[in-house]
């Protein structure tokens, strides 16, 4: 679903005119039927004036499609803005650009995360580019018309308020910068570049909403994956907090080998992505020698794991990997 839809000549009116975080939160209110917080508000006035200085001496053409809060489909997360069109060879080209309005940010330990302040204290987050690439990535999987058609998707990341690259760009986090760039306050003129190389000509604005009307069908599911999961691929994509969880998780893990036990408590609602976190632990605990056991209390999703396995693992070692609650009524204490 797309929150505001226009070409670059339409948001450069509505930013000049100081009116376009009004008119994002009226279309807010119109297609989700709630409100939002003043701070998201506030948050659409400061980055999209950002947008708007990078967009306005460009060569970006003027009738290039631009969506703003395009939420991407069976999940809660929205991609702040996205810019269409056609390269050079005439390919259609959607740019993806993750807003950051962070000042300040720390270097983790952890893959693809970061600490940053949020709400008066840091904590920790998916590094933009990861949170951008997997955008594409999640937008690739579920939309049946990116995938046919072969939109080419284009990921990067702008934290406009932020004055030094060093950690956004550390080469710890190369893996991801190379997936999808990120830029700082200063890089308007690389920002414009990259938009430039991808988005040659315009498109009318018609590409998003060949996107936004797409049939919506998940590419693969979570247990079709889980053969080539333990044996090795990276088959299905951990978004935004599941990243961290899961890297959260195996931090515990080896903080728990120390011999302090440890519990982490994941809460979401259906459709969150915790059976999908879940597994990817299972297998990467197994990857790395440890025991694991993914446990539920309903037999239902064991009986599809079994399912997907049989044949290409004993039954035994299946076995051995999903359990039922009842398997530890007799275990000895630790």
């Amino acid at each position: 679903m797309i929150i505001y839809a226009a070409t670059k000549s339409d948001f450069i009116r509505d930013e000049l005119s100081n009116r376009i975080d009004d008119k994002i939160l009226t279309l807010f209110k119109r297609y989700l039927h709630h409100s939002t917080s003043r701070s998201e508000v506030e948050s659409w006035r400061n980055s999209m004036q950002y947008m708007h200085n990078v967009l306005v001496q460009s060569r970006v053409p003027n009738d290039c499609g631009v969506a703003i809060e395009y939420n991407i489909p069976q999940t809660s997360k929205r991609v702040d803005f996205i810019l269409t069109g056609h390269d050079d060879a005439g390919n259609d080209v959607a740019v993806i650009v993750e807003l950051k309005q962070w000042q300040d940010v720390r270097r983790t330990e952890k893959d693809a995360i970061v600490a940053t302040m949020l709400q008066g204290r840091f904590v920790e987050t998916s590094h933009p580019s990861f949170q951008a690439w997997s955008y594409a990535a999640l937008l690739e999987d579920f939309n049946e018309t990116i995938r046919t058609e072969h939109i080419l998707l284009r990921p990067c990341a702008y934290l406009h308020n932020c004055p030094s690259p060093h950690v956004i760009n550390d080469p710890f986090y190369s893996e991801q910068t190379a997936r999808a760039p990120s830029f700082v306050k200063g890089d308007v003129a690389k920002l414009q570049a990259f938009i430039e190389k991808h988005v040659r000509e315009g498109d009318r604005g018609k590409l998003i909403y060949r996107i936004d009307q797409g049939r919506i069908k998940p590419s693969k599911s979570l247990a079709d994956s889980l053969l080539g999961l333990l044996q090795g691929n990276k088959e299905f994509l951990l978004v935004d907090d599941q990243k961290l969880v899961y890297e959260t998780a195996l931090a515990l893990a080896d903080v728990a080998e120390r011999g302090r036990k440890q519990v982490l408590i994941v809460d979401g609602g259906p459709g969150t992505g915790k059976s999908v976190v879940a597994i990817n632990l299972l297998v990467e605990f197994i990857n790395r020698e440890k025991i694991a056991h993914y446990v539920t209390k309903n037999a239902a999703p064991r009986h599809v794991y079994h399912s997907k396995l049989t044949g290409s693992y004993s039954r035994s070692r299946i076995e051995n990997l999903f359990k039922g609650l009842g398997a530890y009524v007799d275990t000895e204490p630790d």
